[in-house]
């Protein structure tokens, strides 16, 4: 396999790690309450996370390198980063509890098109119309996947994902505006996060971590697949992927992100495809990768104009065009 090949290939699966990530949650919160499911993640993550700290710490020792676990830059921007992520994952997995999983990586999805609507940086003037009409089509998607069988009053899992893709907006905005030109390394941040997370959703899910302890295998396979997979390797993975290939290439293939969602959705965990929500899918994927591409052009024009005067902003990363953050 040649090198183009394997990192499409490990995209791909960081892509399909997170479609499943919705699966996992809702089973999971089926046997646990939500805030516990957060807190174990968030543990485990962390332990994971300084774990590889910790390994990699041998080696800048013998390299002579003075080890710091974290910077000065990295818990500035990783407060409020940890918790604008915490804040992401409450409203994303109380949303998926009370939905569908094909639902909630398909609404999760608009986060594409709303996070260059709040990072204004790197297009001053505004968007161009057809970015809006992307968006448009987006927001017909969600009202046909809303509508399950028949238009009918919205259902609240629904109306949460709705909440937690603003929300993850809100984050990634934040990501760019925090990171750009600081010296950070992203697992650093990335464990100082899990570390915030872990200390916020600790004191609400004490009293329920009796049950966390009694949980089946069956459980704790998902809790494990959960912060592991989806989140430690997920990340990790994408970051090395990205490093080898274009952004926008990385954002076509983690971009199917959704498609994996509604895929195992359908075939692991029993739910039906009906005509609206077939259609509600198809408008969505094809809705916010017209918005990305409209974006990503856009910006590209600015560029232009804007590099003999002034040196344009880097784009966050997490944000449109660029591969997007998951928490």
């Amino acid at each position: 396999m040649s090198d183009s090949r394997r990192t499409d290939a490990v995209l791909l699966l960081v892509a399909l790690v997170w479609g499943s990530s919705y699966l996992s949650a809702q089973t999971a919160t089926s046997a646990l309450p939500v805030l516990v499911v957060l807190f174990a993640r968030y543990a485990l993550s962390a332990l994971a996370c300084l774990g590889l700290i910790a390994a990699g710490r041998g080696k800048e020792r013998q390299r002579g390198t003075d080890f710091r676990l974290w910077t000065r830059e990295e818990v500035r921007a990783g407060l409020p980063l940890g918790v604008t992520q915490a804040a992401v994952l409450v409203v994303e997995t109380y949303g998926v509890a009370h939905t569908t999983a094909a639902n909630a990586g398909l609404i999760i999805s608009l986060t594409i098109v709303l996070t260059p609507l709040l990072d204004r940086a790197g297009h001053p003037g505004g968007l161009p119309p057809a970015f809006y009409a992307a968006a448009g089509v987006c927001v017909l998607a969600v009202g046909l996947l809303m509508s399950g069988n028949g238009f009918h009053a919205p259902r609240l899992g629904d109306l949460l994902m709705l909440g937690a893709a603003l929300v993850r907006a809100v984050h990634v905005a934040l990501v760019g505006r925090l990171t750009t030109g600081r010296p950070i390394r992203p697992l650093h941040l990335t464990t100082f996060q899990t570390v915030i997370g872990t200390a916020l959703f600790l004191p609400a899910a004490a009293p329920d971590l009796p049950a966390l302890v009694r949980a089946d295998s069956g459980t704790w396979t998902q809790l494990l697949y959960l912060a592991l997979f989806c989140s430690v390797f997920a990340f990790l993975a994408q970051t090395w992927a990205v490093q080898r290939t274009s952004a926008s290439r990385a954002s076509l293939l983690l971009g199917t992100e959704p498609i994996w969602a509604a895929a195992i959705g359908i075939a692991l965990g029993g739910e039906h495809l009906t005509a609206f929500t077939a259609l509600g899918a198809t408008l969505m994927v094809t809705g916010t990768y017209w918005g990305q591409s409209v974006e990503r052009a856009h910006r590209a024009a600015q560029a232009k104009v804007l590099a003999p005067a002034a040196p344009t902003r880097p784009i966050p990363e997490g944000s449109a065009p660029g591969p997007p953050l998951r928490p």
